[in-house]
């Protein structure tokens, strides 16, 4: 049946033609709904952005987001994931022409480092809702931080396996690298405010660098 035969010339649609019309949740993948998400964070914060304004914005129903996230945090903890862990995933790829793994690992961890705190969604986070981003650093490691660990769990193996890393308790290792990052990622922007960036990031890779050599 043409709704719109029922409406009379001038008459905004009807709502049951406006649902009609807007795809169903079978159709609609969660990229869209977490790509309307972060617009709405990016707006106007977490605090601010409504299950109502990520289906309007995704140009859905708001039956269909309520299928997938009962709440705003659950969209925005998949938004995190999807975002920091795709970010991380790209740095990891990088820094293959390193002398050898160490070497990797300090170009991996600097990059890592620099992409998330330049990051707009991750800025936004710790500018406007720092206290969503607080469980992560005294409560529980989260998916990103856990795949981050993952990456340096292989790359420390392998660094034992050439030489280029001391040998000690991967699991420990990767963990003691993985506080270090997070401690310069969550607060590079503050600590730079009367520090040179370029100089902070340098005595970083020496950090991580010295920590790992044999």
């Amino acid at each position: 049946m043409d709704v719109k035969r029922h409406s009379r010339p001038g008459e905004a649609p009807s709502a049951l033609a406006d649902a009609r019309s807007r795809p169903t949740s079978a159709r609609v993948g969660d990229d869209v709904l977490l790509d309307a998400a972060r617009k709405c964070v990016l707006a106007v914060g977490v605090r601010r952005t409504t299950l109502a304004e990520i289906a309007r914005t995704a140009q859905v129903s708001r039956m269909t987001v309520y299928r997938r996230f009962p709440d705003v945090r659950s969209v925005l903890a998949a938004l995190m994931t999807r975002e920091f862990s795709g970010l991380l995933q790209r740095v990891s790829e990088s820094g293959s022409d390193a002398a050898h793994t160490r070497d990797r690992i300090v170009h991996i961890a600097a990059a890592g480092v620099s992409a998330l705190s330049a990051d707009p969604l991750f800025r936004t986070l710790l500018d406007v809702d720092p206290e969503l981003v607080l469980p992560y650093i005294v409560e529980r490691l989260g998916a990103t931080q856990q795949f981050a660990e993952q990456v340096l769990r292989q790359l420390i193996e392998e660094g034992h396996r050439d030489g280029s890393v001391r040998r000690a308790e991967v699991v420990t290792q990767a963990r003691s690298v993985l506080l270090v990052v997070q401690s310069f990622a969550f607060s590079l922007r503050p600590a730079t405010a009367d520090v040179d960036e370029a100089a902070l990031l340098a005595e970083f890779r020496y950090l991580v660098d010295a920590a790992l050599r044999p």
